[in-house]
């Protein structure tokens, strides 16, 4: 009955898509309806310094399947063409994954949800036992278009349910084999569209909310998506309903994972590939929401549970800074697997011994790093430096005074050391990290979309759409939603 051997544990691997660290009741928000991420955090580690790779979902996503920064893997915008068809493109072509390592070491390994790295037949390299995923990224929650196991259908129900029924038929089917399993739960949720796009009874426990944490009226300068207030008030109603009604599918993988007996030896990650600003800094949207991408805590500070009754010990709040390229070092230890990559090839560190409560300096004094193309961030825990290579408009926060990153003090007297021993920092991590062919501060990305694989240009053809113009409708923040 699936794996009970503790060197081989099963994990399920639970992404959520746009979730701010905020959006959740056990990071502190009063409103949100959450319980079964809250029974996560109750019955495992939640940590509170947790960063994406990369503010944007397609770049991030293959960081956490790499192991590797955007500028390495070369995905560097969110996905706009090369889904299906005879212009299908593999955006992770030469690059391991976590699941291919897994499976040579034994792993059943399954994915349910959102994929978008380009083609959707490639995804049975990576998860040959079971394929149910999104055909683009992004869409309606309802009529929502899904491949399984290669096959095309157009799900009439809720599509949150859907995966996590999907999920919940493939635990059942696994769980009468002996291997150790590895199954990627990956939500569309709660990514847009928002508005009349989720259940009566989901949005009826905001109907009344008065959502006074997160003001609305105030629009940033350089904000991409412009909403009035009330249109504000009816897209928070729609988030909030997609994080609960996400939560609610969580609690069913729970549930059945208990009701099979596979709860004690099953370590459940849940994370998010980004986070997201709903009405934050005047902003809704991610590291895309702004012209010049931001690199906002609310945009690139993600949630991270880890539950794994096992190893890990209940109700821990961990202050260490982990980023999603620590991440397939993390879960290969933990799965026993060997780790391809030699020492200092890719940036990530195993966090398995801060899960198991032990010391580690690695994570103690770790900063994170992150990306978006030609803007890049270096964050400790007092400080926070963005380096924009194509504009000169850097940023320097001083986070422990002033957490809310609203007064930039890049340029202001008595900064200049720390803005100097910040940059030398954030500049020699990626020379040691970087493919020159990749490279992101080289790349013309807008936060418009990728269109082809950068090794794959032919002279005067282009890796990224270019064209953006301020918008009305934050659906359009991935115009995948609307993509024929």
């Amino acid at each position: 009955m699936a794996s009970r051997d503790t060197k081989k544990p099963n994990i399920v691997f639970i992404l959520s898509d746009d979730q701010g660290y905020w959006a959740m009741g056990c990071a502190g928000n009063k409103y949100i309806q959450t319980p079964n991420m809250d029974r996560l955090a109750e019955t495992g580690m939640m940590f509170e310094n947790s960063y994406c790779a990369s503010p944007v979902c397609s770049p991030a996503r293959a960081s956490i399947l790499t192991g590797k920064m955007p500028s390495q893997h070369g995905v560097q915008d969110w996905i706009r063409l090369g889904h299906y068809g005879e212009n299908a493109l593999d955006y992770l072509a030469g690059q391991v994954t976590l699941p291919e390592i897994l499976k040579k070491n034994g792993y059943e390994c399954a994915i349910s949800g959102k994929w978008h790295l380009g083609d959707v037949n490639s995804v049975e390299k990576r998860f040959p036992d079971h394929t149910y995923i999104h055909l683009k990224g992004a869409d309606h929650y309802y009529n929502a278009p899904m491949v399984r196991n290669g096959e095309l259908v157009y799900e009439s129900r809720y599509v949150t349910d859907c995966i996590t029924d999907d999920a919940i038929a493939y635990l059942d089917q696994t769980s009468r084999t002996d291997a150790p399993f590895y199954l990627s739960v990956h939500y569309t949720a709660p990514h847009a569209p928002w508005i009349n796009e989720h259940p009566e009874e989901l949005t009826e426990l905001y109907r009344d909310c008065p959502f006074d944490d997160i003001p609305q009226g105030f629009i940033h300068e350089d904000a991409v998506y412009r909403y009035e207030k009330e249109d504000a008030r009816r897209a928070l109603v729609g988030y909030y309903a997609a994080v609960t009604g996400m939560d609610r599918g969580v609690g069913k993988i729970i549930d059945r994972l208990e009701e099979l007996g596979l709860r004690e030896n099953t370590m459940i990650v849940y994370c998010a590939d980004n986070g997201f600003n709903c009405g934050h800094h005047g902003i809704w949207g991610k590291g895309n929401g702004t012209f010049s991408l931001n690199m906002f805590d609310t945009s690139v500070k993600v949630p991270l549970i880890v539950s794994f009754p096992a190893q890990v010990p209940a109700g821990v709040k961990s202050n260490a800074m982990v980023s999603q390229y620590d991440y397939l070092p993390t879960l290969l230890e933990v799965a026993g697997a060997e780790n391809p990559y030699q020492d200092g090839e890719v940036p990530g560190k195993s966090f398995l011994p801060v899960l198991r409560g032990e010391k580690t300096e690695a994570h103690d004094v770790l900063v994170v790093y992150d990306e978006y193309g030609p803007v890049r961030m270096v964050r400790t825990n007092e400080w926070k430096y963005v380096h924009r290579y194509e504009t000169g408009k850097h940023e320097l926060y001083h986070l422990s005074v002033d957490p809310q990153e609203e007064h930039n003090l890049y340029g202001q007297p008595g900064t200049e050391e720390k803005v100097e021993e910040l940059r030398a920092n954030l500049t020699d991590w990626f020379a040691k990290y970087t493919d020159p062919v990749n490279d992101g501060s080289k790349q013309p990305v807008r936060g418009n979309g990728q269109i082809n694989m950068i090794c794959r240009l032919k002279e005067g053809e282009l890796a990224f759409d270019l064209n953006r113009q301020a918008r009305t409708d934050p659906g359009e923040a991935d115009p995948a939603v609307h993509q024929k």
